[in-house]
């Protein structure tokens, strides 16, 4: 007899705090990472993945023991690794002869595998060799892609697009000028992505914006694209669409122009003018000096017409 898969239900409140936390939401959290080691690493490709991890805490996670990971190969062992820590996102840190200092990055849709991308670093220097002060742990980052490749090619915009969640943070409402810190610079060349950290410093100015500089801080590493591995078109689609319930209601005959004022228009039907009752209102009303004015003239046109009258008979 096939067997029968049965839900056991959490008897202890850590269980079914644990189970709720993993349950679909309207908003969803920030996105997790888990960072992972292949059975075979080298130096600089774990140093590279030990900077990213520390420009990306807290919302992220790293395995220290190797795994006998090729995601390419067998992506399986990652999602596992992935569900178990409730990870959307990882990144795995390879070495071969073939693909030295490799560095996959992913990530996931319904604990399943949806985009993944390897790189392969070149021309890296870390944070340790930047003499200069560092970020504060948590600070969200301006992401900054430059290069046509990105709008024109199609597997640089899925690139992008991942990279995008891969180190975007929580939403925000409302930007603190003193809160910008720290810029991830991503620039597309031929079959090159140059990552570049700085950090923003606020100069004084005879105006009311400071002047601002940018001081690198690290890492710096030269991204070769190598293998890829994108969803489908379809599958894309169903991962980026939105709740009904997030779906912003379009309001009938309400419209904004593009400095946000707000404009109704109004729909009124045929008016029946001449069954209006006008003279009893009181904006009609004539005032006074319009009552003296029209005496005068009712005054003079009698008048005219006594001298045309008198003039006739004579």
């Amino acid at each position: 007899m096939p067997a029968v898969n049965r839900i056991t239900k959490p008897t202890t409140h850590r269980g079914k705090k644990a189970i709720l936390k993993k349950e679909p939401k309207l908003v969803e959290n920030t996105k997790e990472a888990l960072y992972l080691r292949g059975k075979r690493t080298s130096q600089i490709v774990t140093d590279v993945m030990k900077d990213l991890y520390d420009l990306k805490k807290p919302n992220v996670q790293m395995l220290r023991q190797k795994n006998d990971i090729l995601p390419f190969e067998d992506v399986t062992p990652v999602e596992k690794f992935a569900s178990k820590y409730n990870a959307s996102l990882f990144m795995v840190a390879l070495h071969n002869k073939k693909r030295p200092h490799n560095l996959v990055m992913g990530r996931m849709y319904e604990h399943t595998l949806l985009d993944m991308i390897e790189f392969g670093v070149e021309n890296y220097k870390g944070l340790r060799d930047f003499k200069v002060e560092k970020i504060i742990m948590g600070i969200k980052p301006l992401l900054i892609f430059n290069g046509e490749l990105f709008e024109s090619n199609y597997e640089y915009g899925r690139i992008k697009n991942l990279l995008v969640d891969m180190f975007l943070r929580e939403e925000v409402q409302k930007i603190r000028l003193q809160g910008l810190e720290h810029v991830l610079s991503f620039t597309a060349v031929e079959n090159k992505i140059l990552l570049r950290s700085y950090r923003i410093l606020l100069k004084k100015s005879n105006t009311k914006t400071p002047r601002i500089e940018l001081e690198e801080i690290g890492p710096r590493a030269d991204l070769v694209c190598r293998r890829n591995k994108f969803a489908s078109e379809d599958l894309f689609k169903q991962a980026c669409k939105k709740p009904k319930a997030l779906k912003v209601k379009t309001k009938k005959n309400i419209s904004k122009d593009t400095f946000g004022t707000t404009y109704g228009r109004i729909h009124i039907g045929a008016q029946n003018i001449s069954g209006i009752q006008t003279r009893k209102m009181k904006g009609l009303k004539k005032t006074l000096s319009e009552k003296k004015t029209e005496k005068r003239r009712i005054a003079d046109d009698n008048n005219d017409d006594a001298k045309r009258s008198k003039e006739s008979t004579d």
